[in-house]
């Protein structure tokens, strides 16, 4: 059997290992029209920065290994333009050389990935206009960027790419300016959790310009003009990370079945609509794990998971690929962000009917040093109490956390179920009840009816008659406070001075992070107020209205 494999990236590396594990007789041949083969495209960024110093550390094979270890043959520098189903055969054009010739397969795996979008805009064909999407991109990059007369640069897009090059030269001690089209950066997050990106790359340098469109380009001196329809803004560089498409050219033009976004339609084999022609990774579409609806799923984890499957129903294993919730996680300079299945917004697209809770518990035991705060946020469907998504940005342990619950979605947990988990414990790591355990025990409060909430996007409708009431220290509170919360009562004072409220008038109680607020409401319920608890507390507020936030951990909320 001859299998043939266009791209030799993380789908098809990872298909080519694994068939050859499975059948040792297998002639297999993988054609790459970069450079290299199985690079670490997740970690281009780093060496712009300096973090990855050796060039070659970015190469997990070269072609000489796959031979020495797999007898793979892999031709760099080879592209496939065309295939022909009926023969069988897919035509190639040697890069260097300009041969062209056919390559015969009984089974063809399509990995040819995504494809950087470059917006129709005047100017944008320049070549001081850079993408980032290859090793060739990335050494291009780093030269540019280690030129100190090319002091500015400005990254146009704040999704994945974006904030990575941007943190990336920032360390390389460059200017830079982000420009997002979006309100807020980072598309999966919802512009709550965002503010908190914000604040942080403003702090770390980051010009941000939100809610700005680019309308074109034009050449000045050695440098570029960008145009926005906020003003005309100079710059040396632009790194243009707008997103990406799916590079399915090969599979339209040979008659392939396409799908959303015009990607390659798989089944769950990853079969293509040629029974003989398999397609895996960034330019294909699987189902989302939590709507069931398809999706390019363009992420690391799934491209390999799909070339195991690929390679395993290739070699009459009947693996199947279950879907992708897109569970991710982002550097952004010393902080991170991660998520897993849906945000508000798509929750909304979805059609579901949907709560939330949103916590900020310290990373470790507050009593052991160097513990901070990151803020959670869980999305679980009202009827059922089935896990959509969550969203958590911080410092340590976020990764750590994202991963129990996205292992807890795919396992069918209820969010409630996530208060009863047995997690690691220890001061330096953890906490007795760990965040995602927090979280499920917040979700019990709320279904249970031990708490009522409200929320950010609340707060112009609240009613005029309403108690706005702060509890946290006279400190914290001299401080700073949210608008029109008057009121100020600390929670531990708050049984001896009931008597200055009003039990006809609804109270709703903000705190620096959601807990003694949540004590206050238990107080004021069982002395027969209607209460309600701010979801995120003072510190989302502050990060949403003010542009900071508070990451240090308290001892116990509110006593240091």
């Amino acid at each position: 059997m001859k299998v043939v494999i266009v791209g030799g990236v993380a789908g098809g590396a990872t298909a080519a290992a694994r068939l050859r594990r499975l059948d040792e007789k297998a002639e297999i041949v993988i054609f790459e029209r970069s450079g290299y083969v199985s690079y670490a495209n997740c970690g281009l960024p780093y060496y712009i920065g300096g973090v990855i110093e050796d060039q070659r550390e970015l190469t997990l094979q070269s072609p000489q290994s796959f031979w020495r270890r797999f007898r793979v043959a892999v031709k760099v520098r080879h592209e496939v333009r065309a295939v022909n189903r009926t023969r069988k055969t897919v035509t190639v054009c040697a890069l260097d050389t300009g041969e062209v010739f056919e390559e015969s397969y009984d089974k063809l795996i399509l990995s040819p990935g995504a494809l950087p979008v470059r917006p129709e805009l005047p100017g944008v064909g320049s070549s001081r206009i850079l993408t980032l999407r290859t090793v060739e991109d990335t050494l291009r990059i780093r030269q540019e960027a280690e030129r100190e007369e090319l002091a500015d640069w400005t990254v146009i897009g704040g999704g994945f790419i974006g904030l990575e090059a941007a943190e990336n030269l920032r360390e390389r001690g460059r200017r830079v300016r982000m420009i997002q089209q979006d309100p807020h950066v980072l598309a999966p997050l919802d512009g709550d959790m965002a503010s908190f990106l914000h604040a942080h790359l403003r702090a770390k340098g980051v010009e941000l310009l939100l809610g700005r469109n680019v309308t074109g380009f034009e050449e000045r001196g050695e440098g570029l003009t960008v145009r926005t329809d906020g003003g005309d803004l100079a710059t040396d560089r632009v790194l243009l990370a707008v997103g990406v498409r799916p590079d399915s050219a090969l599979a339209r033009e040979a008659g392939l079945k396409l799908d959303v976004r015009g990607s390659i339609w798989t089944d769950d084999r990853m079969r293509t609509s040629d029974p003989d022609i398999y397609a895996v990774g960034d330019a294909v579409s699987v189902p989302h794990a939590v709507t069931g609806q398809r999706a390019v799923i363009a992420l690391a984890g799934p491209a390999n998971k799909q070339g195991h499957v690929a390679a395993d129903q290739i070699a009459g294993l009947d693996s199947r690929y279950r879907g992708s919730p897109a569970s991710s996680v982002l550097k952004v300079f010393d902080m991170t962000a991660a998520f897993t299945g849906l945000n508000e917004e798509a929750a909304r697209a979805a059609g579901l009917d949907f709560d939330k809770v949103i916590l900020a518990p310290a990373s470790h035991a507050s009593y052991y040093p160097g513990g901070r705060v990151m803020t959670l946020k869980l999305l679980f469907e009202r009827r059922t109490l089935r896990i959509l998504g969550a969203q958590i940005v911080g410092f340590e342990g976020v990764d750590k956390r994202l991963d129990v619950i996205a292992a807890a979605m795919q396992a069918g947990l209820k969010a409630s179920d996530l208060a009863d988990l047995d997690l690691a414990y220890a001061p330096p790591y953890s906490s007795a009840k760990d965040p995602v355990n927090m979280a499920g025990y917040l979700v019990r409060n709320l279904t249970e009816g031990l708490v009522r909430q409200f929320c950010f996007e609340d707060l112009p409708s609240l009613p005029r008659e309403a108690v706005l009431l702060d509890v946290r220290t006279p400190g914290e509170y001299a401080r700073g406070h949210a608008e029109g919360f008057e009121t100020h009562i600390p929670v531990d004072d708050l049984r001896e001075r009931l008597g200055e409220l009003d039990p006809a008038r609804p109270v709703y109680v903000m705190c620096q992070s959601g807990l003694r607020s949540y004590i206050a409401c238990r107080i004021l319920a069982q002395h027969d107020f209607t209460c309600y608890n701010f979801a995120g507390g003072y510190r989302l507020y502050e990060s949403l209205t003010r542009d900071r936030f508070d990451a240090q951990s308290r001892t116990d909320c509110g006593l240091r």
